[in-house]
């Protein structure tokens, strides 16, 4: 039999002892065994602090990110490989989809948080703080990796996206992770984490699996590593109070099942579509996975009056549900993930229903399709109910997890609160209602004992994704019995692996630590306008000091004119008495477009556009007569995905102060000590383009000097081309752009042309052996020149075609066979890329 193997310290290894089986869930059969027996925990920790927590921690949030999308994509175009092995844990098709591609999504999700970041491999965390009055010793707050490692600890219910939920959280921080599934299903996980460590995405060491008991990891934790567990309420109490836990004070984050609750609001009374709503929610919840969700409605809470109604209406919708083998279509829900669990579910369920009855379903008789519902580990979904919710405690204590849930009355909405409370911390809770004064009574006052709160509405509902639904933008945890903790949630997660520090010093020094720029630090005077350097040549402190310009009476009422504000502080001066204005007062916009026109740098150079304004502040008025000069300082840099027709680029914050170039000028006795000589801030922000130091701009004279290395003899670095074919191929393309040949159909699929041709305006080579669409794949086409000399005079002749073309006919657009309809500029990308290409591939360059 199959032995799972484990992938620690760099290698996958088999354990050395007779192994524990795990079972397919539908046929009983044994699916493998799992053996930890031998490993070493201690070196499995050890290993990741160090050989993957090195590597992970130097990469920038941006890197890091990049490299969840990388593997997101990488996991993706797998996911069929998965489904499977997927359906053996008794999944169906969309139980699958939720744990395979939800857990791809988690790492789209947190890959997409790098725009949060700084683009360094630490974050700097809120405003600074000034700790002096003359503003020379500051605070501020960094955030920086932990130096341990992640172990996760996970249930049994989601093997893949329990693992990737947690992972794309500690990676995105800069932390390596240990994951440790239940063993029931760990053959999922196995299967996953060989694809992620093939594709060799992750650094190594990013990345341990161990597929089996491992009930001495705790015992060698350290104060930098970070322990999460999801599971029982009992098991991960038990695990919170580790002996190693508690003496190296290892954050542990619990989240554990819980008892959630549903509410159907008073309101929500049948022929609606909230009571609609309700009920077919309750049946997902119930079904879904079986019910094994630490999600899962578990209370069914409902007005005393609805509960007939209620209990036909899910009684009807769970009939409809058919159980069988997952693989067929008509099946829609499969089975527990084993025996053992079936076992549970029955017990606990007989523990409710000492004072519960059943309504509907039977612990001794399920209906199966395609599949021997004694070989598997089926069971009839359970509907309870329990008449005296606030006497009976069962209901709020014990959890059967599976597809059981039990319906309760209340009689008025305080009532619903209670009920909901007594579950002692949960999750998620939910409520369904049209009306929001009872939707806010109700999320106001229960909020205390749960970690998220759904509204269900008819206005959501299309775009809800349910009430048991973690998004890895939100925080997934709760109180009390839910263990406590939370999870994902934006960048709180990630903020959960970093270690928070306050650092004070002056503000040059906090600029140099921090990578932004703070008030009043030493300024970094640009040798040439900051508007001319390159994304990556802009460091914050870079600072240009402009020249002066005097604000006159006509600026200020041609603004006004030109903008219709007249306000009347500047266009009224018969009425300033009482305010808190002297003279005619420039307007504060004018003020941010005199200080704009006096920094900004008129010629066409890498900043390539205005990105916005962050934040504005007049600290005095101005008036007409008055002098300014500006002070332009790179404040923060931060990197931005481009996926458009426009070159790489960063955005570059500018912290801009405008000076009253007067201000020294003034007599002392006009002076107070609150007076200062700047009289606005603002920080602005500019698109300024990355260098492009890929491609070799290829001139006439880099064109002749590379094909003179070229002889018939040159062997290529890739493909088969030989150095004539590479030519004459060339030749033929510029014939395209010169629009001598243009009666072809555009290859590329219209829905993704806009995306193939905006790949022009990126710095990334043509992948080698890339196929152009007209010649056969390992074929080559016959030679139309005598020789390659010839080949090259014709190349060389057909490409002042194509220059002299676009001389003519500026503004033309031909059609290319990969890229659509190119101009003028993108035929120049087009030629560059190209030629870098295949000058690359026979060594020319």
């Amino acid at each position: 039999m199959k032995k799972l193997q484990n992938y620690v310290t760099g290698q996958w290894l088999e354990g050395k002892g007779e192994g524990i089986p795990m079972f397919d869930a539908i046929t009983g059969e044994v699916v493998a065994l799992s053996d930890t027996e031998g490993l070493n925990f201690a070196d499995i920790l050890h290993y990741g602090r160090t050989k993957g927590g090195e590597k992970l921690r130097k990469m920038t949030f941006q890197e890091r990110g990049n490299m969840l999308k990388k593997l997101a994509l990488h996991l993706v175009k797998k996911k069929a490989d998965f489904y499977e092995l997927s359906y053996r844990t008794g999944a169906t098709k969309i139980d699958s989809w939720i744990d395979i591609e939800g857990g791809f999504g988690n790492l789209f999700a947190n890959a997409s948080l790098r725009k949060l970041f700084p683009n360094q491999p630490y974050h700097v965390e809120g405003e600074p703080v000034d700790l002096s009055r003359g503003g020379r010793f500051m605070a501020h707050h960094i955030m920086v990796p932990k130096r341990g490692v992640a172990i996760h600890i996970n249930a049994f219910n989601f093997p893949v996206w329990g693992m990737l939920e947690k992972c794309a959280v500690n990676w995105m921080a800069g932390v390596p992770a240990v994951v440790k599934p239940a063993t029931n299903t760990s053959f999922l996980t196995e299967a996953v984490v060989r694809e992620i460590i093939a594709s060799g995405i992750l650094p190594e060491g990013a990345l341990q699996l161990i597929t089996g008991s491992a009930r001495t990891i705790l015992d060698t934790v350290e104060s930098q590593d970070v322990v999460t567990f999801t599971g029982s309420a009992t098991t991960g109490r038990l695990l919170k109070s580790h002996k190693r836990i508690i003496e190296e004070a290892v954050p542990f984050n619990m989240e554990a099942d819980s008892l959630n609750a549903s509410i159907l609001g008073e309101d929500a009374v049948p022929g609606t579509p909230e009571f609609d709503l309700f009920i077919k929610e309750v049946r997902n919840e119930m079904t879904v996975k079986c019910g094994q969700k630490c999600t899962a409605i578990r209370r069914i809470i409902v007005p005393q009056n609805l509960v007939e109604d209620v209990q036909i209406a899910l009684g009807k919708a769970l009939g409809k549900v058919t159980i069988g083998d997952p693989r067929l279509k008509e099946v829609r829900m499969g089975a527990l993930v084993s025996k053992d669990q079936v076992t549970e579910v029955k017990e606990r369920v007989q523990e409710l229903t000492k004072t519960a009855q059943v309504v509907y379903g039977d612990l001794d008789r399920v209906e199966t399709i395609g599949a021997d519902a004694q070989k598997g580990a089926f069971l009839s979904p359970m509907l309870l109910r329990e008449d005296q919710p606030l006497k009976n405690l069962a209901v709020h204590e014990t959890e059967a997890f599976g597809p059981v849930s039990t319906i309760m009355p209340y009689k008025n909405l305080d009532e619903a609160i209670t009920l909901a409370q007594m579950g002692k911390g949960s999750l998620v809770s939910s409520i369904a209602t049209y009306n929001d004064a009872i939707a806010k009574d109700y999320v106001v006052n229960a909020a205390s004992h749960h970690g998220r709160i759904l509204v269900i509405n008819r206005e959501m509902a299309k775009e809800s994704t349910g009430h048991g639904s973690p998004l890895p933008t939100l925080v997934h945890g709760g109180p009390g019995r839910a263990g406590g903790g939370e999870e994902m949630g934006g960048m709180r997660g990630i903020k959960h692996y970093l270690q928070r520090t306050a650092i004070q010093g002056t503000p040059t020094t906090l600029t140099e630590i921090t990578g932004i720029y703070q008030q009043n630090a030493q300024y970094k005077e640009a040798e040439e306008h900051p508007f001319k350097y390159h994304w990556e040549d802009i460091q914050p402190g870079m600072s240009l000091k402009t020249h002066k310009r005097t604000l006159t009476d006509s600026d200020i009422q041609n603004f006004a004119n030109l903008t219709w504000d007249h306000f009347y502080a500047h266009t009224d001066i018969t009425s300033l008495d009482g305010s808190i204005f002297e003279k005619r007062t420039a307007h504060g916009y004018f003020i941010i477009s005199a200080a704009a026109g006096l920094f900004v740098y008129p010629n066409k150079g890498p900043v390539a556009a205005n990105y916005g304004l962050d934040s504005i502040r007049f600290l005095r008025p101005l008036y007409h007569n008055d002098t300014i000069y500006v002070r332009l300082t790179c404040k923060e840099k931060v990197d931005r995905d481009v996926a458009s027709t426009e070159h790489p680029s960063g955005i570059v914050k500018w912290h801009v102060e405008v000076f009253d170039a007067n201000f020294e000028n003034r007599p002392e006795s006009q002076k107070t000590d609150k007076d200062s000589p700047l009289v606005a801030v603002a920080t602005i922000l500019t698109m300024v383009e990355k260098k492009q130091e890929t491609f070799v701009e290829m001139t006439d004279e880099k064109i002749e000097a590379c094909l003179s290395k070229l002889t018939a003899e040159t062997k290529p670095k890739w493909g088969i081309m030989t150095p004539q074919h590479m030519v004459e191929h060339l030749e033929y393309t510029y014939k395209i752009t010169s629009g001598e040949i243009q009666d072809f159909e555009i290859a590329t699929p219209e829905k993704i042309l806009d995306k193939v041709r905006a790949s022009l305006y990126n710095y990334d080579k043509f992948p080698q052996n890339a196929q152009f669409p007209q010649l056969e794949k390992d074929k080559l086409d016959a030679l139309q020149h005598p020789d390659l000399e010839t080949a090259i005079a014709k190349f060389k002749a057909q490409r002042e075609k194509y220059i002299e073309f676009f001389k003519e006919n500026p503004d033309a657009k031909l059609k290319n066979l990969v890229f659509g309809e190119l101009n003028r500029y993108e035929s120049y990308l087009l030629e560059r890329k190209h030629l870098n290409h295949h000058f690359e591939q026979f060594g020319l360059i």
